[in-house]
Order: structure tokens, then sequence, then C-alpha cells
């Protein structure tokens, strides 16, 4: 009878270890050149030892759910999720004029964008449960323009992936500089980004031997993984739209991108 009650025992504490261990989110502020920025920082608990680090950079509105939504996604998967701060404080826009003002003097100062974004590597390198060699970045929109900014400037990076990002840039990848492998999904009716831009932006990653994968999806248009798309569009007269066909099979490809770079990682759960 000892024997049933102690097994049973047993039994209930594995229980309550397997129900306890879950994707933990957590605000976490860092700083840039005196300016406080307000991350989100996202983990499986379950999982033992190090694991990759992405840092996900957020869309033109700035650090909000959704951002923090596709840091938890990242954990479900067994990396260490960091959703950035770009703008600093926190601060989101509520409409468009208001996001595009916050971007637009982001991307004329991208000194102090890159300080925001070292920062934010910095701090992802140094949690414990990540290994610090494999670091990676995704970004949406505004946050796909600046993780191709970071890899065409040699930031330290395993991996870039942009989704319905900007393409453009003023100072073009130059031959051995990026270190970053190069992932971009671009939906072929987005009207923010141009058929010429797209082919410009071939032709500048080819000719700086970028190792690119660039994914394109016939009559999709720009935001297509944000359920919130069509909301915005409707409210805002915006040519966006959510596609979840595109959305689904660009978080797949990106899965299979992070196991091309990370190679060796394999996530393992305490048991």
């Amino acid at each position: 009878m000892r024997l049933i009650v102690l097994s049973h025992f047993v039994w209930l504490l594995f229980f309550n270890a397997t129900v306890f261990a879950e994707i933990k989110g957590e605000g976490i502020d860092y700083t840039a050149n005196g300016t406080t920025l307000k991350g989100y920082l996202a983990y499986d608990d379950a999982i033992k030892g190090q694991r990759p680090g992405i840092l996900v950079v957020h869309e033109w509105w700035g650090h909000n759910e959704y951002a923090r939504k596709r840091a938890r996604m990242l954990a479900e998967l067994g990396y260490v999720a960091l959703a950035v701060d770009m703008y600093g404080d926190g601060k989101t826009a509520a409409h468009p004029k208001q996001a595009g003002e916050f971007a637009q003097a982001l991307l004329n100062n991208m000194e102090t964008a890159q300080n925001r974004f070292i920062a934010a590597l910095e701090l992802i390198k140094k949690q414990q449960s990540v290994d610090a060699t494999k670091i990676a970045a995704i970004g949406y929109c505004l946050g796909g323009g600046i993780v191709l900014t970071m890899a065409r400037n040699g930031v330290d990076l395993a991996g870039v992936a942009s989704f319905h990002g900007s393409l453009t840039t003023k100072e073009p990848a130059k031959p051995g500089k990026v270190k970053a492998k190069v992932l971009v999904f671009h939906g072929e009716a987005d009207e923010f980004v141009t058929a010429e831009q797209v082919k410009a932006f071939q032709a500048e990653m080819k000719n700086a031997q970028v190792d690119l994968e660039l994914v394109t999806y016939p009559g999709v248009k720009h935001s297509f993984t944000n359920p919130e798309a069509d909301n915005l569009a409707k409210k805002f007269d915006l040519p966006l739209a959510y596609n979840e066909a595109a959305d689904k099979d660009s978080w797949a490809k990106l899965q299979v991108f992070f196991k091309q770079i990370f190679a060796n990682f394999s996530a393992s759960k305490n048991k």
C-alpha cells in the first residue's frame, strides 16, 4: 500500500512538472545610447541547455502584440526569441501617418537603428539559455528592411529572414561583407515594393555573392502574414491583405531555413 502511495506521489510530481513547463513571455528593458528600449523575451522553460536565439523586428506600427506573438511562436519551435523595440520607449502607432513618421525618423538615422539592433543582439546573447554563436533575425514590413540592412552591414548573424519587407538601400551590399544567409518572402502584388526593386535586389545580392533565397507569391499583397491586415486595410484604406496560404507556407519555409543554418541544434525537453 505504501508503495502504491509513493508511486502515485512520484507520478503527481512528474505531472505537475509537465503541466507547469510552458512558453514563457516577459517584458525586458535594455538601452542604446541612453534610450530605453522595451523588448519581449519568449522561451520554452521545458527545454534543456542552450539553444539558438532569434531577434524579431516589428512592422512600422512598432513593437506590438503581433511581434510578441511571433516571438512566442518561435519559442514553441524551441528557440529563444526577443521581440525588439526599434522606436524606443515601446512606442506604437495607432494611425499610418504616425507609423510613417516613426519609421522615417528611424530610417533617416541608420546609425541609431543599428545601435538599437546591436543592443538587442547583445541582450539575447547574454541570456543563459542562448547559444551566442547561433543567432538569427527576422523582420516584418519595416523590420524586414531592417534585418536586410543589418546583413548588408556585416552584422554577425547566421541568417536573416524578411517578410514583406523593403528591399531598397542607399548602400548596396559589398562582396565578402554579408555574413548571414538571406531569406526573403515577397508578395508579387505588394504595392510598396515594385517588380523593378525586386530585380535590383536580386542583382545586388548576386553581385555581393550573398547566399539568397527569394520566395515570391503571385497575387499576394503587402502584410500577408498579419491576420489584422484586412482590418487595417479597411480602416485606413491601405493596400494590405492577409493571405493564409502564403502565411503558412512562409512560416514552414522559415523553419526549414533555421534547420539549415542551425544544423546541430535539436530541442530537448526536460523529462
